[in-house]
């Protein structure tokens, strides 16, 4: 956890090296939403919403360690694990060859380089109409990000997958079929055995957790001129550490991205001067600093700085 002591060099033991921890969060994860989806039909939304969206927020963070070959060396047995759609919106394989592209690029934030990037270019941003401009700016505040994020990422990775597809590209399309395969299996346990309507999983689970993944991420990298400063750390407590399995250290994990998760609070500890010269000044105490400071003022304009007019 991100509030550990510093324990310095340490040993790898049994228990790390057989991936003990992060086969304890896959029991844990799938356990907790069979547990939670079994038993939604009897439980109010206020708790539906956190605990759902936990659980897939959870899940989410699972597929990123699976992305990064945990808890096993062999990505196939990775991909299975992490396969279920329960977020609903993306296949795992597509979010694995989105993901390592990020990790890839050379210019992480800018629009045309970085798979995972929130800005876009001054020709993109002329072109919108003033509604769609309005929407991006209160996107990029923490609140827009919350609330509208999950719908906007969502629906922009969905019209790219139709611009794919209408150029005759079907590279994906065996990952679609699958990953509806899916999704028609986890909207069966929810809707039939669970007793709980398709829209109200969507509605208490997956966009909440895509709101929580988007809470992670959205301080997680800015521009800088020096683009070895691109990536930031939240410290975060014991709590965001279990629910991004220390992703929130997301400096170290750039500089190391197969480091398993659990080994990420001691690399932070043991070079913590380091890690943190490399974010350019980008260190927050933990979320509730990010929420103070940026709930309702965007924490930049829509348009990249490398984009923008000089």
């Amino acid at each position: 956890m991100t509030h550990a002591r510093c324990l310095g060099e340490q040993p790898a033991s049994l228990w790390r090296r057989w991936e003990a921890p992060t086969w304890l969060v896959v029991v844990a994860v799938y356990g907790c939403w069979l547990a939670l989806t079994y038993h939604a039909a009897s439980l109010p939304w206020w708790i539906l919403v956190p605990a759902g969206g936990w659980v897939v927020c959870w899940h989410g963070s699972l597929q990123h360690e699976a992305v990064h070959r945990h808890p096993t060396r062999s990505d196939r047995i990775n991909g299975v694990i992490a396969w279920p759609p329960l977020a609903l919106w993306m296949p795992y394989a597509i979010y694995r060859e989105t993901h390592l592209a990020h990790h890839g690029c050379p210019i992480l934030t800018d629009p045309l380089e970085d798979t995972e990037s929130f800005y876009v270019r001054e020709a993109s941003w002329k072109r919108m109409s003033r509604a769609h401009r309005a929407v991006l700016s209160f996107n990029n505040t923490l609140l827009g990000r919350l609330a509208i994020g999950p719908a906007l990422v969502a629906s922009t990775h969905w019209r790219a997958e139709l611009r794919r597809i209408a150029s005759g590209d079907f590279t994906h399309a065996g990952v679609w079929i699958r990953h509806a395969v899916g999704v028609g299996l986890v909207l069966a346990w929810v809707t039939f055995v669970c007793d709980l309507p398709a829209w109200q999983y969507a509605a208490l689970f997956a966009y909440p957790g895509l709101s929580l993944t988007l809470l992670r991420s959205y301080a997680e990298h800015q521009p800088a001129s020096d683009r070895k400063q691109r990536t930031a750390i939240v410290i975060g407590g014991p709590l965001s550490g279990l629910l991004y399995l220390n992703n929130n250290l997301h400096v170290v994990h750039h500089a190391h991205p197969g480091l398993a998760w659990y080994a990420i609070p001691d690399e932070f500890c043991g070079g913590r001067d380091i890690y943190t010269s490399q974010t350019g000044g980008n260190v927050y105490a933990g979320y509730p600093t990010i929420l103070r400071r940026f709930l309702l003022h965007a924490r930049d304009h829509p348009v990249h700085p490398e984009h923008r007019p000089a």
